[in-house]
């Protein structure tokens, strides 16, 4: 039916459109604000909310406003908000550390204790409903010229196989020309490994000496503690065999650039107590790690920086959530923040994005990753493959699809350039390629795409620049639709987003969106812009003008393979059900979200619905189920716990 305005409305209108008119005839400023006032009369139309939706602002109360920057939805409906020290180093040496809990249904606020600076750690949700929460900050960066002490790497070496030795934060160790330099962090080496080969005369005894790195500095400021040639240390208060035995190596100790050092430590946050419980840590440090889940429902931590600052040389670990301790994963290197999606059979799928942290010209290249045989296979395709930094990556909806899209980006580092490039790569085809998209409307940094019941993809924000640099915030969102290869337009942002921002699906089908950290605020890049701690939300045009399906009730664990019915007033017009893992995003990176499609059977007041089997196109734990009509229109979702 075609949409006809109510008398009061096209009075309004009338009204709205004099202003106009005499605002033109009384200057810029007078008609600068009638155009303001007439986009917020168009905007808030009932057709144009059922053709574009709709954003609002929620409204925040002061305490709870922190800088966003990791985002998940638990099936408690809540959602938490990690800021950890949010970016801010005078935070960070306070040890003011904020996780804030939001219930979007009330909108109520919870500040949660947060024992660790989380900031840049990574998330992964697991099959009981907890979230995993490994890695973040020990130490923030420093700029060359900021730098006072010089430092750098020292490998600390055990000859004796007889014990491990620990050595405390602070260990000062002095090399050959006196110079002192003190451990950052405590460290433990190893006992060396001692081997027996032969017998009697021939018996021979090797002692293989362990080792372990750690960050030193310099026990004096200046210029006068750098060492750029390579010598060994005695660690000052031991004596006899010990000190013998203990020693430090290191080649260049300088005021260079000191970049992040990242934290072994990780958690569980607990939907039911809300509240962080201490796991055992990584054996690597990591900041700006992914954690993605594996179809046996372990965790892996692949990349991040570690304690030294360093980009983690390939070094995965795994995380078993039955015994709650990590143990080595397979070898191999990834950029900071890398996009792996789990696919069919078990391999994950690396799309190609990522968000910053390693060479150019290493781990960049799109592939599949079989984590048992430790294998890899580039997927050829990807146009403007040097620009896939701080690039969004989706598993298109449905996952049985088995498609991956990857949309935007921009050049390694602190590049100006950006694209506004999308490309599908099929895996489910014997030799995967990807194939171009349509293109966005510009070129697009760190835009958030959020997967939504009517299997399209939303997209929003970003900035044409680096950190949105020259106010080049996008301040547009649009539609992808898988099935037709096409964007459609949304209705406009009035927050720009940029670098730490996240979106996610709320289980009523909206869309809500937090942070983003601009470097500057104008477009000379002259002012300091804060944080964006405004939250917003966006209703889809399937919120407006329709009748939504009836979900009633029905069971809520449900097992791989298991048919199992709900009570729905409208089955006859339900057309699709889907399952929706909730999100875990942080730098736009999102592998945890997946749509899966059900098998659906109608009755007269209910529906049944079947889950795949497959454990590797649904993982264990807790998932949205919703039904769609057929225009897509989803009902409220249920929560369902997948086993």
């Amino acid at each position: 039916m075609r949409y006809r305005p109510s008398p009061q409305t096209r009075k309004t209108a009338i009204g709205v459109a004099a202003f106009v008119v005499l605002a033109a005839m009384n200057g810029p400023a007078a008609l600068g604000f009638a155009e303001h006032s007439y986009h917020q009369y168009k905007i808030n139309q009932p057709g144009y909310k059922a053709m574009y939706g709709h954003w609002d602002l929620v409204d925040v109360p002061k305490q709870y406003r922190i800088n966003s920057i990791h985002a998940a939805l638990l099936h408690t409906g809540k959602v938490l908000l990690i800021a950890g020290s949010g970016n801010n180093e005078k935070n960070f040496r306070a040890g003011t550390f904020q996780s804030v809990l939001w219930d979007p249904v009330n909108n109520t606020f919870k500040e949660i204790p947060t024992p660790k600076d989380m900031f840049c750690g990574g998330h992964a949700q697991l099959p009981d409903g907890q979230l995993l929460v490994a890695g973040g900050t020990a130490r923030y960066e420093k700029l060359q010229g900021d730098v006072k002490r010089a430092g750098g790497a020292m490998v600390i070496k055990n000859e004796s196989p007889d014990h491990p030795m620990t050595f405390p934060k602070g260990t000062v160790f002095r090399g050959s020309t006196g110079k002192e330099y003190a451990s950052q962090l405590p460290i433990t080496v190893p006992a060396a490994t001692k081997t027996v080969t032969g017998f009697g005369p021939k018996k021979k005894v090797t002692v293989t000496a362990s080792e372990a790195r750690v960050y030193v500095e310099s026990v004096r400021d200046g210029e006068g503690g750098i060492s750029n040639t390579a010598d060994q240390y005695r660690i000052v208060g031991l004596k006899g065999d010990d000190a013998r035995n203990h020693y430090g190596l290191a080649t260049k100790l300088g005021l260079d650039k000191k970049d992040f050092q990242g934290l072994r430590e990780s958690y569980l946050f607990d939907p039911e107590s809300e509240r962080y419980v201490q796991v055992t840590s990584m054996s690597e440090a990591r900041w700006y790690p992914t954690l993605v889940t594996l179809a046996d429902n372990r965790v892996m931590a692949v990349s991040g920086l570690d304690d030294m600052g360093q980009i983690i040389p390939g070094k995965n670990e795994i995380f078993d959530p039955a015994t709650r301790r990590w143990s080595p994963g397979p070898t191999r290197y990834f950029p900071t923040y890398p996009a792996l999606f789990l696919t069919k059979g078990g391999k994950l799928f690396y799309s190609g994005s990522n968000a910053g942290y390693g060479p150019a010209d290493q781990g960049r290249t799109p592939g599949v990753w079989d984590p048992r045989a430790n294998t890899f296979t580039p997927v050829p395709g990807l146009h403007d493959p040097d620009q896939t930094e701080t690039s969004a990556s989706v598993l298109l909806p449905p996952a049985q699809r088995q498609s991956v899209m990857i949309l935007g980006g921009g050049g390694v580092g602190e590049s100006h350039r950006s694209t506004g490039r999308t490309a599908v790569v099929d895996l489910g085809q014997e030799r995967p390629r990807y194939k171009d998209g349509p293109d966005l409307p510009q070129g697009t940094r760190y835009l958030n795409a959020v997967l939504t019941p009517d299997d399209s993809v939303f997209t929003s924000g970003g900035s044409l620049d680096y950190r949105g640099k020259e106010a080049s915030d996008v301040l547009r969102a649009q539609f992808y639709d898988p099935a037709q290869g096409t964007f459609r337009p949304a209705a406009a942002p009035t927050v720009g987003r940029d670098y730490h921002s996240e979106a996610l699906l709320l289980p009523d089908g909206r869309i809500a969106v937090f942070g983003s950290n601009p470097l500057f605020a104008d477009k000379a890049n002259t002012e300091d812009a804060p944080f964006e701690q405004r939250i917003e939300v966006y209703s889809p045009p399937y919120l407006y003008g329709r009748t939504r399906p009836e979900l009633g009730s029905g069971p809520v664990e449900v097992e791989r393979g298991q048919s199992v019915t709900f009570h729905s007033g409208s089955a006859g017009g339900v057309r699709a059900a889907r399952l929706m893992r909730p999100s875990a995003v942080t730098h736009v990176t999102d592998v945890e979200q997946r749509s899966i499609a059900l098998d659906l059977v109608r009755h007269d007041r209910s529906v049944t619905v079947t889950v795949p089997r497959d454990p590797s196109l649904v993982p264990s734990g807790w998932y949205m189920l919703f039904l769609t009509d057929r225009r897509g229109t989803p009902s409220q979702a249920r929560w369902v716990h997948v086993r």
